[in-house]
């Protein structure tokens, strides 16, 4: 085989996989209306069983419905019919998931669901098989033919049916209304945990947090800068609005002007209008803001202006978020 060859074989499979996915358009119904509906009202949770490749599928949509709000998990079809079934509740959905309809697995344990009431959704290519006509939704994944030569592989048909499985997934999560913060409790973990993490989580806050009023005198604001560790200052008022914050920036250019600065007050050294963050946002846009503007510290303020919190850029590239 030639380089071009193989490099014509792959764009062939990518482009028989992407009609597969786009077949689907024309199958996404009433049908895919009502299976959301049953999942999202349903009290219990959605199991998902598929034997070989389409079990691996089930295993990854169910990893993405758990992550996106809706709780899943895979049961495999074989160790169902030895015990596993009794893990299903009656208030669950069950989704099987096979090309043909007609995995002998699937169709065993058919008609034991049946007797516990649950809702079975079928994700097939076989909207006629004896596994659609028993269960109460058909979600149609057929596709026209498979990416491998011999049309036997699973190829085309497991990447309709991973598909179908990402709609669902998205539509609940939309019927939700899931949100980043959300997605964010379910995600602790790895880059993307990172990223996510809450600016509550890494802020500085009681008496880590350097505060002064806005009278304090020059040296008392020094002093105060000195015994925390930001090389800054919040300012605020009576009402303990935040009204300002002074850097060691600010302190270096009133040395520089030579003005007679042990008289004045912190009310006259501080930057008015000083980049904040509301509680509950994420750090990783604390990164953002604190490296697009180019400064070293950002305060975080609650529903009042009033400061709660500060994040030093050193601190957030410790914790691993950039």
């Amino acid at each position: 085989m030639t380089t071009s060859e193989c490099i014509e074989i792959g764009k062939r499979v990518i482009r028989k996989e992407a009609d597969a996915v786009y077949g689907l358009l024309d199958k996404i119904d009433e049908s895919f209306a009502d299976a959301v509906n049953v999942i999202y009202k349903s009290t219990g949770r959605v199991v998902i069983s598929g034997m070989g490749k389409s079990g691996i599928i089930g295993k990854k949509i169910a990893a993405t419905l758990t992550s996106t709000g809706t709780a899943a998990f895979f049961l495999h079809p074989a160790e169902s019919i030895h015990g596993d079934l009794g893990i299903v509740h009656k208030n669950d959905v069950v989704i099987i998931i096979s090309k043909s309809g007609d995995t002998h697995e699937i169709n065993t344990i058919l008609p034991i669901l049946k007797r516990l009431g649950v809702k079975i959704i079928a994700m097939t290519g076989n909207p006629r098989s004896r596994m659609a006509e028993r269960s109460d939704i058909v979600l149609n994944v057929s596709v026209d033919e498979e990416a491998c030569p011999n049309n036997l592989a699973p190829t085309s048909s497991t990447t309709a049916a991973l598909a179908m499985g990402d709609a669902l997934a998205v539509a609940l999560l939309e019927r939700r209304h899931f949100r980043e913060k959300d997605f964010a409790k379910l995600h602790p973990g790895g880059n993307l945990g990172k990223k996510l993490t809450p600016i509550d989580d890494v802020m500085f806050t009681g008496d880590r947090l350097p505060i002064v009023h806005e009278t304090t005198t020059f040296e008392n604001v020094i002093l105060e800068m000195t015994s925390k560790r930001f090389g800054s200052t919040c300012v605020i008022d009576d009402s303990k609005t935040l009204v300002g914050l002074i850097t060691d920036g600010d302190i270096r250019r009133l040395l520089e002007d030579k003005k007679d600065i042990w008289a004045l007050k912190a009310v006259d050294i501080m930057n008015r209008n000083p980049r904040t963050m509301h509680e509950g946002d994420f750090a990783y846009n604390a990164y953002k803001l604190l490296t697009e503007f180019s400064i070293m510290q950002i305060v975080i303020v609650n529903a009042t202006n009033s400061p709660i919190g500060i994040v030093h850029l050193h601190d957030l590239l410790e914790a691993g978020i950039y």
